[in-house]
């Protein structure tokens, strides 16, 4: 077997040891930036450090980026807790981190859960991080790569996994490159648990062992019933009658191409979803601008998700909050996942398809070719290619039954189960 870590890679990681603290003061500066628009970003940032007020012991560490990424490891989380599991989350957004404190709100309560700032990129931090914590094992959701974590990790002992994961062709292309040092920190990993054969092949390419395929988390994502019933009231209020579409986790770049759809769209009704709050006003100017008639969730409905007076003559609602996306999914008959008209990729198609409702997505799905490809394949995913294609697709829908989508469903669901047995043969 060979040797972890490779020359190339020790001596990278002294070079990016040193990066990093010259670096430091302008990660500072971001996080102060970013506190500006969302002042989580710069609170708690002790933790960024490895030094934590209190902390639970020998938990099941998770770690979730961001919101997508904790959406993913919820129901995994729920399962590990059932089982009698403490859980450490960490983060590094605040969306990540609301997320869990929303989800999980009576576990953090009773003591089952802890949620932090992961550390910064420094050995001393992980270090403290790992000392005071002492996890069993750590789950790292999706494709996250960070060097610092995974070698602080193997000298402690602490077996991380990669959870949930998936490498797209782009991405495996890029890594394999030239030194190919991002994908050989892979092999540092104690193993994977990836979406698909593909996947795991690409990861066995790239030098990690251990590798379990265990499906897709999402298909397993609980949904809130009161969200469910909160959007059937406020939608027979704010369509009149009219077809929905749900635009999901727009990205910045593609707002022109949706609202020129929404201005082409007559007689429809449209709920504008961006994926990051820093955006929400933005986009609130672009449809001023566009003079689409449009109102703020904040401004129409409650905390309960009630209209505070009589539903407004709009043709848009702009969903300006996190963590209601299956309230303003289950406004619509289907819905448009953002993220397809840029480069970057589109983002979750599974949360619609739970509700029942087909899914349209842009071009590029190289970020989500699992489950994308077999959802098309199913009949569930309409993939267009040009804004065109994406007029036509909401004026004229193709037809999508609810057996079809629940025939998909039912195909991939149990990543749980999956996950849970494969961390019992893993360890």
């Amino acid at each position: 077997m060979t040797r972890f870590p490779p020359l190339k890679l020790r001596i990278a990681m002294v070079v990016y040891g040193l990066l990093w603290w010259l670096i430091l003061p302008f990660a500072l500066l971001y996080l102060r930036k970013r506190g500006a628009k969302d002042p989580e970003y710069a609170q708690h940032i002790a933790e960024r450090f490895g030094a934590y007020q209190s902390c639970i012991k020998n938990p099941v560490w998770v770690h979730a980026v961001s919101l997508g990424e904790m959406r993913s490891a919820t129901p995994l989380i729920r399962a590990l807790l059932a089982r009698g599991e403490v859980v450490l989350t960490t983060h590094f957004t605040p969306a990540g981190r609301r997320e869990a404190q929303r989800e999980f709100a009576a576990e953090i309560a009773t003591g089952q859960l802890q949620t932090i700032w992961v550390p910064f990129e420094l050995g001393f931090a992980y270090r403290r991080f790992l000392r005071r914590f002492t996890p069993k094992y750590g789950l790292v959701m999706e494709i996250e790569i960070w060097p610092r974590m995974i070698m602080a990790c193997r000298k402690h002992g602490v077996p991380l996994f990669m959870c949930n994961a998936q490498y797209p062709q782009k991405s495996y292309d890029k890594d394999i490159k030239g030194l190919g040092l991002r994908a050989s920190l892979l092999a540092g990993f104690a193993g994977g648990f990836v979406k698909s054969q593909d996947q795991r092949a690409r990861f066995a390419a790239a030098g990690m062992t251990n590798i379990h395929i265990t499906g897709e988390l999402r298909f397993d994502q609980p949904i809130p019933q009161a969200h469910l019933d909160a959007g059937k009231t406020a939608r027979a209020a704010l369509t009149n009658g009219r077809p929905s579409f749900t635009l999901t986790s727009v990205v910045e770049g593609e707002d022109p191409i949706y609202i020129d759809m929404i201005k082409q769209s007559p007689g429809v009704f449209f709920t504008y979803v961006p994926r990051a709050p820093e955006r929400f006003d933005e986009v609130a100017q672009m449809l001023v601008d566009a003079g689409i008639r449009f109102a703020r969730r904040s401004d129409i409905f409650d905390a309960a998700l009630g209209l505070n007076g009589a539903a407004p003559d709009i043709d848009v609602l702009l969903g300006d909050s996190m963590g209601e996306m299956y309230f303003y999914l289950s406004l619509a008959d289907r819905a448009i996942v953002g993220g397809g008209f840029v480069p970057k990729g589109a983002h979750n198609i599974i949360e619609p398809l739970a509700l029942k409702k087909p899914v349209i997505v842009g071009p590029h799905i190289w970020t989500i070719a699992y489950p994308a490809q077999e959802a098309i394949a199913a009949g569930v995913c309409h993939n267009v290619q040009t804004p065109t294609e994406l007029c036509a697709a909401v004026i004229h829908p193709a037809p999508v039954t609810d057996a079809q989508i629940t025939q998909f469903y039912d195909d991939h669901a149990g990543g749980v189960a999956r996950t849970l047995a494969a961390i019992d043969r893993a360890l």
